[in-house]
């Protein structure tokens, strides 16, 4: 091992290791200081002066880099706490009767002949953390503003359903309905926060772990984005986000934390509830997950706020000057905190302050009891009521609590601290009993010890019932709560949708660019215009919108502080205060977060936006589908625009890109309604019809997915007769066969179109087949609407017999139907039940690859060549062409030979 001369002399940690050191007589001199200290008085001594001097040089402003962790103890001190203006002994009594019924109601929940569980124990660790945020902080709506935007942890449901119940808001009918919604209703609740299920209640569904945080902050981002356009006063409204300790393992979770930083979120207060406990054991048994998380945290320049001891511990900090007691905490790691937890106060004396004559010493004169309720911070309202407080008035950077408790706390000993207790539902009779002591109800044995545990009311007019409807008064109003208040749009007129329905002329467009067209002429548009959010994940120019930069700008709270690269030419790069379009950067999670958080506006501030989210198509239901099950559930609205879709479409890139699968994943999700346009003026029909449904009069809870190709192709104008019904409901006819004798139907989506025209063409010049072509522009919408009329027969069998809306349009059409698209075969494949006549579909099944479309769509066999092939097959098996004819084909168009295909049209990024 190289001697201390010899080492590198780096200074790690963030100083710059080649400074000179101008005096080094004056360096050795503070280092001599720093090695007498550490001799003469102790490495804790020491350690005491040198953080001393790291807080007065950052009082001097003097530069120096964050320390990543601080000790394991209360980031505020005892003597900066504020007053504490609530009544500690009503509140104390609320709290009680909450834990009582939240752990009642799950454990009913699990009677005999219903079984539907729930979970008691995380509620039980963080019930004072919320009974704080609801008496003194959190805000209703009662002002017509959005108050503030709560995130709360989905496992914690019971206690906030056990809170309602005792504001009569909810009925002990609707307790007992718990996890029974259907067979309840309408007093089903559901077992987590779902806004689809609780329209009136709950806001923001949290229980996909890792996706309440990542919403939360783009939640806070977009409070600020409305405010600095002027849409609404945002000014007020604070964002809560509450979190588990072992959900901040979630990708998730921690992965947009720089954002908030970046952008100054103060607005924004994450509260982690560290039980030090996942789903079935410690987080950290090895190690600290606060001292991880506070790392983390300081890392991406939050302020972090650490929750750890209550006020039972202060004396003995009080009395800890040579740092023994701070270092035993910041030495012990988790796993031994939760057997601590579990274990007696004679097991914690001797474990944890018997290893050192000054520890127990500390301890000599507390009794075993005392000992063993030396509690966690995240239980004393007081030291929760000074971080919340220190939360929200700090400025300039979001803040984190850290807050320490005890996973199944006042359950008895069979829950807490245990690796079980997150999915222990029931309460025996004897675990009743000692819960019902531990919280000082006034319940008789008897009604514990006959049927089914009893709610506990202490009545309408007592002091605890009245204290709480004051201060929820005082507090803007009840939450959760959702409102919508907003009122439909006043939508433009055909004079809008003008340009994309004339067609693209003699120039070539791709899909993609005929959508930017008709949102360009939207956002121009008096009344509605500014409500549109363009957000990308840094792929603007790759679609075409560089050209909204100059006039809409890019939102940046901090404006365009340096001079653009690009700032001579036409499109520069242009970033202002109040910019319209978000620019998230390469993150298709957080875009998909803004994309919630503008599409649920209408009803967090009543103020209607209109999200529109381009992005690479194989990079949203793949990559981004939960959130997009999480953008249903909080009824957001707006546009999703898959570009470059298609399997074969996206030339060049390969695997990874190409998207032949994302119209299947759309169909899963009953709040998308998904299209497949081919041509501008079907793009203009469909945006239209989803702006009156989603922002009209009688507006749904729905969103619309558009996938939108980047090959160039001629868009004819929109025909006299246009058949808009069936561009909505799912397919129209687009070319009517003129040659040929054998009739046959061609039904193509996207890009597809385009192949089935020619196909057209070839079966008429060359096989004497009268082919129709028909655009399919939504094979989900068509299925949908089939299914749903399956149903309606099914139940209504006394009634007339429905038709789906695919079987009368087909209905009369001749021949064969053969369907092709970009995709795999299972998109088209949806509806085939439900076509009246032989069907067969063309698909590019597989995964993809990187080669011109050409080369690509012979591969798939869904090249205009290869839809005459399957025309002919199915004519063959009808015995109206000779069979002999389909090997003349194969060999005819060298379809075996990938290479003999024409390259196709090539380029065409937007």
């Amino acid at each position: 091992m190289a001697s201390g001369s010899d080492r590198n002399p780096i200074i790690i940690g963030g100083l710059p290791s080649q400074v000179p050191d101008f005096d080094p007589e004056e360096t050795q001199e503070w280092l001599d200081s720093l090695d007498a200290a550490v001799d003469e008085r102790g490495r804790e001594r020491a350690r005491y002066l040198m953080l001393r001097l790291i807080e007065r040089a950052r009082e001097k402003r003097v530069a120096v880099p964050e320390m990543r962790s601080t000790d394991y103890v209360n980031t505020i001190a005892t003597k900066d706490e504020p007053f504490f203006p609530g009544n500690e002994e009503i509140e104390r009594k609320v709290l009680n009767a909450t834990r009582w019924n939240a752990a009642v109601m799950v454990s009913r929940a699990q009677r005999p002949g219903i079984g539907v569980g729930g979970h008691i124990a995380t509620f039980a660790s963080s019930a004072s953390l919320y009974d704080v945020g609801f008496n003194h902080f959190f805000r209703g709506k009662d002002d017509g503003k959005g108050g503030d935007q709560i995130f709360f942890q989905g496992h914690a449901s019971p206690g906030v359903y056990a809170r309602a119940y005792l504001l009569d808001r909810l009925s002990a009918d609707q307790l007992d309905a718990f996890r029974q919604e259907k067979s309840k209703a309408p007093n089903g609740l559901s077992s987590y926060p779902h806004p689809r299920l609780m329209p009136d209640f709950w806001e923001f569904p949290t229980v996909s772990m890792g996706l309440g945080p990542l919403g939360a902050i783009y939640q806070a981002r977009m409070n600020r984005y409305m405010e600095a356009r002027g849409i609404a006063d945002t000014s007020d409204s604070h964002v809560w986000a509450f979190l588990g300790d072992g959900e901040m393992d979630e990708p998730e979770s921690l992965g947009q934390l720089s954002i908030a930083a970046r952008e100054g979120l103060d607005n924004l207060t994450f509260v982690v509830n560290c039980n030090l406990q996942r789903l079935d054991g410690p987080v950290r048994g090895n190690g600290k997950i606060m001292q991880e998380l506070e790392s983390q945290f300081r890392g991406a320049g939050w302020n972090v706020i650490k929750l750890v001891w209550d006020r039972s511990w202060d004396p003995l900090l009080a009395q800890d000057r040579d740092g023994v007691l701070v270092n035993k905490l910041n030495t012990t790691p988790d796993g031994q905190f939760q057997t601590y937890a579990t274990e007696t106060g004679a097991y914690i004396r001797e474990h944890f302050f018997g290893d050192d004559h000054r520890l127990r010493k500390m301890v000599e004169n507390m009794t075993d009891d005392q000992i063993l309720h030396l509690g966690r911070g995240g239980h004393d309202h007081k030291k929760i009521y000074a971080a919340y407080a220190a939360a929200k008035a700090h400025k300039g950077q979001p803040t984190v609590i850290l807050a320490q408790t005890v996973k199944g706390w006042t359950l008895g000993p069979n829950f807490e601290g245990r690796n079980a207790t997150h999915q222990m539902k029931k309460l025996t009779v004897d675990d009743l009993k000692m819960f019902r002591d531990r919280l000082h109800l006034p319940i008789p044995d008897k009604d514990l010890e006959d049927g089914l545990p009893p709610y506990y009311h202490p009545g309408r007019d007592s002091e605890e019932i009245q204290y709480m409807h004051d201060r929820r008064k005082a507090n803007g109003g009840y939450v959760p709560t959702r409102v919508v208040r907003a009122k439909p749009l006043q939508l433009p007129g055909d004079k809008a949708y003008a340009t994309a329905k004339k067609g693209s002329g003699q120039q070539k467009i791709a899909t993609t660019m005929a959508f930017v067209r008709v949102l360009k002429d939207l956002m121009r548009d008096k009344e509605i215009g500014k409500r549109f959010v363009p957000i990308a994940p840094d792929e603007y120019r790759t679609f075409g919108m560089d050209a909204f930069f100059p006039t809409s700008k890019i939102y940046n709270p901090l404006g365009q502080i340096y001079e653009s690269v690009d700032r001579e030419l036409l499109l520069a790069y242009k970033e202002s205060p109040t910019g319209q379009m978000l620019h998230d950067g390469i993150t298709e999670a957080g875009c998909t977060a803004s994309l919630i958080a503008a599409g649920s506006a209408y009803a967090t501030h009543g103020e209607p936006l209109i999200p529109v989210y381009v992005f690479y198509s194989m990079f949203g239901f793949q990559r981004t589908g939960d959130q997009f099950w999480q953008m249903a559930d909080q009824l957001a609205r707006g546009f999703v625009l898959g570009a470059t879709a298609g399997r074969t479409t996206l030339t060049g890139e390969g695997l990874q890109h190409a998207d032949g699968h994302s119209q299947l994943l759309a169909s899963t999700n009953p709040a998308c309604v998904a299209y497949d346009p081919a041509y501008g003026f079907e793009i203009a029909h469909i945006v239209r019809d989803g702006l009156r449904r989603m922002y009209g009069e009688n507006s749904e809870d729905i969103f619309y997915y558009l996938t939108v190709y980047n090959e160039p192709i001629i868009h004819p104008a929109e025909p006299e007769d246009v058949d808009v019904e069936g561009i909505l409901a799912g397919i129209h006819k687009v070319a009517t066969g003129s040659e040929g004798s054998i009739p046959a139907q061609i039904m193509a989506s996207g890009v597809a179109v385009p192949w089935a025209m020619e196909a057209q063409k070839i079966l008429a010049e060359e096989w004497n087949v009268k082919a129709d072509v028909w655009s399919a522009t939504s094979w989900n919408e068509l299925r949908r609407d089939a299914v749903e009329v399956e149903e309606h027969n099914l139940l209504h069998p006394e009634e007339e017999q429905r038709v789906p809306y695919v079987t009368r349009k087909l209905s009369g059409s001749e021949g064969p139907f053969v369907a092709v698209s970009d995709w795999m075969r299972s998109v088209p494949d949806q509806i085939a039940r439900w076509v009246p006549g032989t069907y067969q579909s063309l698909g590019a099944d597989g995964f993809g690859f990187a080669d011109t479309r050409g080369a690509a769509r012979r591969f798939f066999h869904i090249d205009a060549q290869s839809i005459v092939l399957g025309v002919l097959t199915e004519l063959a098996k009808e015995g109206k062409i000779d069979r002999s004819d389909l090997k003349k084909a194969v060999d005819r168009y060298q379809l075996l030979d990938v290479s003999a295909a024409e390259a196709g049209e090539a380029g065409g990024d937007a």
